[in-house]
């Protein structure tokens, strides 16, 4: 086995912690190093200072190096700025994988280069397959708890160079291995949600704070009719069911288009959300480019189902009509449970 010289990029929680443990385990020359990103209020469980600390201690418990690297204002204009920008214009975006593009797989590999390593390695839950001097991004184990919607922007460059040692693990053997260590995280919960949004102020009280939240009208897509309103229309998403109301009849009403500079959320019946196409912008691949006609399993969310679609070259077609995807959205591209590429819906 070559021995390698990994950086460990550890968040405070059970994945990484593990990660790390693993590829101390494996005989690698491993040290720790933790981003610091947001410097509010967290309560999602990640980029708090208590997970510095609990990614100090577990280093500490494994005997390596650790490290924190405040990169604070690369997250508030890569990330947090983005975010706020998507929602002004009613589009729902996915910061998640915008700090996995810009974060944890640009500014804190090129760190790691700088510095010697010749890997670095996350806790996330998918997994790198070598494939004939290339490489390809595949689904982890645990079909409940995979990541590789996250990772669907990493290509070739960065795959070369990145460890995922807990893809090919179940999240109970993951804590099983921890508290076999007695890791400090072993029990520790899963990070939730946005990690600058709080659970006790939600979106609400964040992008209050950051821009002008404006009341927004409610238009039936049958009438034409005003049929109500919303707080902020800066927070409707489309295909939202929530706080929409229903319709004469009790038919549930939900938001099938969102336009923030007239302040007015079209809104209609379940039917009226299905879609057979989603035009892509921003279309990035694992390696080569996927060619237009080809089958493909398309996922929209994190935890989504896959959907059997075309390719089209600027976009996909489902097989079925689909629930329509809300503007800014992710949308990845597989086959089996290989990632292909990812797109943003437009």
């Amino acid at each position: 086995m070559q021995r390698l010289r990994v950086l460990v990029a550890m968040s405070g929680g059970v994945d990484s912690s593990v990660a790390a443990a693993m590829l101390v385990e494996a005989g690698h020359e491993v040290v720790g190093a933790t981003m610091k990103l947001w410097g509010g209020d967290s309560d999602s469980g990640c980029c708090s200072v208590a997970d510095v600390d609990d990614a100090r201690r577990v280093a500490q418990q494994l005997g390596i190096v650790h490290h924190v690297f405040n990169f604070g204002e690369d997250f508030e204009t890569r990330v947090v700025e983005p975010y706020v920008a998507a929602h002004a214009a009613g589009r729902t975006p996915n910061p998640c994988v915008e700090c996995n593009r810009h974060l944890k797989f640009d500014r804190f590999l090129h760190r790691a280069r700088r510095l010697g390593f010749a890997a670095v390695a996350t806790g996330h839950h998918a997994r790198v397959v070598p494939d004939g001097g290339r490489w390809q991004l595949r689904r982890g184990l645990d079909g409940a708890k995979d990541q590789s919607y996250v990772l669907s922007m990493l290509g070739q460059e960065q795959l070369a160079q990145v460890l995922l040692p807990v893809g090919e693990l179940t999240k109970d053997e993951v804590r099983a291995r921890a508290g076999s260590l007695g890791l400090r995280t072993a029990a520790k919960p899963d990070s939730q949600d946005v990690c600058f949004v709080t659970a006790t102020g939600g979106r609400r009280a964040f992008l209050g704070e950051r821009i002008g939240l404006r009341p927004g009208r409610l238009v039936d897509s049958a009438t034409g009719e005003d049929v109500g309103g919303v707080p902020a229309v800066e927070l409707v998403t489309v295909g939202q069911r929530r706080g929409l109301g229903d319709g004469p009849g009790g038919e549930r009403r939900y938001a099938l288009s969102v336009d923030v500079a007239s302040a007015r959320v079209v809104v209609g019946p379940v039917h009226e959300l299905e879609t057979e196409e989603v035009r892509l912008t921003s279309l990035g691949w694992v390696d080569e480019p996927v060619v237009a006609g080809r089958q493909v399993e398309v996922q929209s969310s994190a935890h989504g189902r896959p959907h059997p679609a075309v390719f089209r070259g600027d976009g996909i077609r489902f097989r079925e009509p689909e629930r329509r995807v809300a503007p800014g959205q992710t949308v990845v591209l597989y086959e089996g449970d290989r990632v292909l590429g990812s797109g943003i819906a437009a």
